[in-house]
């Protein structure tokens, strides 16, 4: 497939997620919403093309930036996280809070490898949830060294 036609199907895709996926945090209780981040690829894809996260994420962040769309950053994150589960992708959801004076921020992102592929930001934030990708057990040489 073409780069173009790509990007194309790719950002058609996320108005489609973007939109469920606001609607999902309006309507679905937060604990089905979560366990269903939490779900791992049915059919993992060990050898994706490596710019995929990325063109998912650009994709997304088109999409959430339309004006008649204005996604915040949690549909934003559901809606990446599915695109890639939905390519056998695996990603971590992650939820953190942070401290601005006496005001307590939120924000969402989706993790690859922990790299943040979207929802970057200016402020620091504290994770306090992770849903998605597990950790990778350690290796023999790892454990042999504690």
């Amino acid at each position: 497939m073409k780069p173009r036609t790509l990007r194309r199907h790719l950002r058609t895709e996320a108005v489609f997620a973007l939109t469920i996926a606001r609607l999902a945090v309006r309507l679905v209780p937060a604990s089905r919403l979560l366990a269903w981040a939490a779900r791992q690829p049915r059919h993992p894809q060990r050898f994706a093309h490596p710019d995929l996260p990325a063109q998912v994420a650009e994709a997304v962040d088109w999409a959430a930036t339309r004006r008649w769309m204005k996604a915040v950053c949690l549909p934003r994150a559901l809606a990446a996280q599915a695109m890639l589960r939905r390519r056998g992708i695996a990603s971590r959801l992650c939820l953190g809070v942070a401290r601005d004076g006496k005001s307590l921020s939120a924000h969402a992102w989706v993790e690859i490898d922990r790299k943040r592929i979207i929802g970057e930001s200016d402020q620091p934030f504290t994770p306090v949830a992770q849903f998605g990708e597990r950790e990778a057990a350690p290796m023999r040489s790892d454990l042999s060294a504690t």
